[in-house]
């Protein structure tokens, strides 16, 4: 692993600790993060309602609100068409709500992944135009749907297409009445980031604050449930998103909505005296509500926030707490065959994008696993489940990778029946007969674009501290800069000369915990004081410690992110560790632009 120094210009962090008030570390974080006026830095740190961006400078969005108000005036129902992961459930969540709120009847669409699979399908819009549906909004979803929008318009069903994925290369877009995307061709919109849930909660907001000051105050209400998608879909916490993040974890520790309160009761975040992190968000309340769209039917989540049952809601947040289990289960066997591909395969580890395909994997799960791939490998990934003469597949990316443009690629394009996605991840369908010719394609075309250097794992540093530093006040401070997430992400500090005080303990044969203190400075204010000892724990690191062993008395660097146990008995600070190296091997400095470690 690399460890990086994140390049910081002292004059701008002084600069901005004088200017906002601010302590040294937090300016340093924040210029690192782009930010090097007091101005910048309070909205930043204190995001406030009155930053969310107006909703009509998104294109299309007049034309679509003016559609959705007639609607919801003459009780017109309309059609919901979404997606079945976090994203897509909960923005057909914010929209049926907003338009029943206000008076209007919507139905909803949520495709079940195995049986219909991503995106609109003819046979819905047709049974939809059949029982007397004449306007039809999709979510997460449509940006490419051009033969469902032809559907649509021969079926005389006006198509309302938002979406955050990318379009089409060039200016092609679906025929609709209104494309809301901010990633379209033409569209000013401040926040391109925006998840699927972001856009259909710019709708809600344009018609509650249409309906009047009643249905404006309930705004923030619509914001817990696009911060849970937020958060879930990995988009960059920053801007506006960072506003919705924030503002919806705020809103979270109190929740009203019965089926939410069921979900964090199942997750184990209700009640409890800390607040809901984007932690917590993105492995224990995302997890379960993606769980039902892998494994079952996706609609449960639709129905779990929309009931007003507490029994009918707490069975279904049940429900999603067992389909998760079961979801970690079928990850571990994918993975475990996965794994001894990998060990087996020359081929497959000299790849440059590494393309692997099972049958009988579950569909619902290949995004988890080419996460899971890209994590060992830290090399792009598709992973695909195997069906007979078709396969299913799901593809991660590292930073340097353009995973859309890839699959776009000459070679590669005509190999899918439908693809779609964007930088970072994507999702495809193909003739089994043709995986072949995609891992020489996209082998191929990775060498153009990546370096053996793209592929060492590397660890981003923000700042070097004493342990006698982490105080609580220091903590509090840091956490002014919460939520984090991508864009955003939570700092990694940098501890040098640590001695080991305890043998390291191995715990569930995967993670690992130690006993470390720093000797104080000599000076007179520390002469005769005895050194603070933290606990550092080092998740998933066992086959780190196996291969290069620590002892009593040893010294060590180490990487870590700053946590507090809550446990009554033995709770505290410590330190989670993000990689460890001997004292000494590492040469990093305050000054220090470069990579600051040889990869191992």
């Amino acid at each position: 692993m690399q460890w990086q120094w994140r390049s910081c210009e002292e004059t701008a962090v002084s600069r901005l600790a004088t200017e906002a008030k601010l302590p040294q570390t937090v300016a340093r974080l924040l210029v690192q993060r782009g930010i090097t006026d007091a101005e910048a830095a309070d909205r930043f740190l204190h995001p406030d309602l009155s930053h969310l961006h107006d909703p009509y400078l998104m294109l299309g969005m007049k034309t679509a609100i003016g559609r959705l108000q007639r609607a919801i005036t003459t009780k017109e129902p309309l059609l919901i068409y979404g997606d079945y992961d976090v994203d897509g459930t909960t923005a057909v969540v914010v929209l049926k709500t907003c338009v029943e709120l206000l008076g209007g009847v919507a139905e909803f669409h949520v495709p079940h992944r195995i049986r219909e699979g991503y995106g609109m399908r003819d046979d819905v819009l047709e049974n939809a135009a059949a029982a007397g549906i004449k306007l039809v909004i999709s979510v997460d979803t449509g940006i490419r749907a051009f033969a469902a929008a032809e559907t649509a318009r021969r079926l005389g069903l006006d198509l309302i297409v938002t979406d955050h994925h990318l379009p089409e290369i060039g200016e092609a877009l679906p025929f609709a009445l209104a494309v809301l995307n901010p990633n379209q061709p033409g569209c000013d919109y401040p926040c391109k980031e925006l998840c699927g849930a972001g856009v259909a909660f710019k709708i809600a907001q344009a018609l509650l604050t249409a309906g009047g000051p009643q249905f404006e105050r309930l705004i923030p209400s619509f914001i817990k449930m696009a911060a849970i998608a937020t958060i879930a879909d990995a988009v960059p916490l920053v801007g506006e998103n960072r506003v919705i993040a924030s503002l919806g974890l705020r809103g979270l520790r109190r929740p009203v909505n019965h089926g939410l309160k069921s979900l964090l009761q199942v997750s184990q975040l209700l009640g409890r005296s800390e607040p809901i992190t984007a932690t917590d968000i993105a492995f224990r309340v995302a997890p379960r509500i993606n769980a039902a769209g892998r494994m079952d039917v996706a609609r449960d989540v639709v129905e779990l926030f929309t009931s007003r049952d507490d029994t009918r809601t707490r069975e279904l947040a049940e429900k999603l707490n067992a389909l998760n289990t079961d979801r970690q289960s079928e990850e571990q066997r994918m993975m475990q065959q996965i794994h001894a591909r990998l060990d087996e395969d020359e081929t497959l580890r000299s790849a440059y994008c590494v393309v692997i395909e099972g049958e009988g994997w579950h569909r619902g799960v290949i995004g988890i696993a080419a996460t899971r791939v890209v994590e060992r490998t830290c090399k792009p990934a598709l992973v695909l489940a195997v069906d007979g003469e078709e396969a299913h597949g799901s593809g991660r990316s590292i930073h340097a990778f353009h995973l859309l443009d890839a699959l776009e690629s000459e070679h590669c394009r005509p190999l899918f029946t439908r693809f779609g996605g964007h930088s970072h991840a994507a999702g495809f369908a193909m003739p089994t007969a043709n995986i072949a010719a995609l891992r020489s394609a996209l082998d191929a075309y990775a060498r153009t674009k990546l370096t053996p250097a793209d592929f060492v794992a590397q660890l981003r540093v923000d700042a070097e501290v004493r342990l006698d530093e982490l105080t609580r006040e220091w903590i509090d401070c840091i956490s002014l800069l919460e939520p984090f997430g991508m864009g955003n992400p939570e700092p990694v500090f940098v501890a040098r000369n640590l001695r080991v005080l305890q043998p390291p303990k191995v715990m569930k044969e995967k993670h690992i915990k130690l006993r470390v203190s720093q000797q104080a400075p000599n000076n007179g204010e520390t002469r005769g004081k005895q050194p603070r000892a933290f606990d550092a724990i080092g998740w998933r690191m066992a086959e780190q410690l196996q291969q290069d062993p620590l002892l009593i008395g040893d010294t060590t660097d180490i990487a870590f992110k700053i946590d507090e146990n809550q446990h009554p008995d033995f709770g505290g600070l410590q330190l989670v560790m993000c990689d460890y190296t001997r004292a000494g091997e590492m040469a990093m400095s305050a000054n220090a632009k470069e990579t600051v470690q040889a990869s191992r």
